[in-house]
């Protein structure tokens, strides 16, 4: 699971495989310049560090991601949740919430999540 450590700037990256994927070398290349404003030579760096980690996959000129954006985001919050409140998920959810008034659809949302979990 830790494979799927993402620093900011690879997630970023990621997310525009995510979002476009198959997605040519050549294109990546010009989307990570309009998108991020990196340079080829950073995008193929990158690159091929995400393939090396097994995040990512370039054949033939074609990326693709080998991880789910969905599991990056899952390893992503319980890394946040276990670093910053002990694991506790109802401290992290006062935290964030702090104050913050839900709307009946938000906390019909949380309710229907919190119940299909504890099943």
């Amino acid at each position: 699971m830790e494979s799927y450590k993402l620093f900011d700037a690879e997630y970023k990256f990621a997310s525009l495989i995510w979002d476009n994927e198959p997605i040519n070398s050549t294109e990546l290349v010009k989307l990570s310049k309009t998108k991020l404003g990196w340079s080829k030579s950073t995008t193929y760096t990158v690159l091929r560090k995400l393939c090396e980690r097994g995040i990512l996959q370039n054949e033939e000129a074609m990326v693709t991601a080998l991880v789910k954006k969905s599991d990056a985001q899952k390893y992503e919050s319980e890394t946040v949740v276990e670093k910053a409140f002990d694991g506790s998920l109802p401290q992290f959810l006062t935290a964030f919430l702090g104050g913050k008034r839900l709307s009946e659809k938000e906390a019909e949302e949380l309710k229907r999540i919190i119940e299909e979990a504890s099943q």
